[in-house]
This record gives structure tokens, sequence and C-alpha cells, in this order.
């Protein structure tokens, strides 16, 4: 969804409304401007972190009991 839009007198970027919608941000909401190579990258700021985290990676111990893993571990030391 390329969009064009002009950098203001103030060095202001306005998004536009259908990037705005979706992505769901709305006014107010925090963001988080970074720069990766040539690229400027915006990203909303989440609410709460712990809940953007919650189930991150789940998939990596499907299969795996975590108390063996845990003993076989601290075997190795």
């Amino acid at each position: 969804m390329p969009i064009t839009t002009k950098l203001g007198k103030k060095s202001q970027v306005v998004i536009p409304k259908e990037v705005r919608n979706a992505v769901g941000i709305t006014e107010g909401d925090e963001l988080i401007i970074d720069v990766v190579e040539d690229k400027i990258v915006i990203k909303q700021k989440p609410k709460s972190y712990s809940k953007k985290l919650k189930g991150l990676h789940k998939d990596v111990w499907k299969g795996i009991d975590p108390l063996k893993y845990v003993k076989k571990e601290r075997e190795s030391w």
C-alpha cells in the first residue's frame, strides 16, 4: 500500500488516514521511530510490553518437557 506524503515546514509528517486505519493508530498514540539501514521505520508503541510479548516463541518449547530440559542443562554444568 505505497502512499506518498510530504514533509511539512517543521519536519512533520502526516500519516494518511488509510495507513492509520490499517494499523489501528489514533490521535495520542505513542510511536517508535527507528532507522534501519536507509529506511525510516515507524511502529506503534505497545500499551503494555508484557501483553505484546506474551506467547512469543511459544512454539519453540512444543514437545519439550521443561523440567527434563532444565535437569539436563544443570547436569551439563
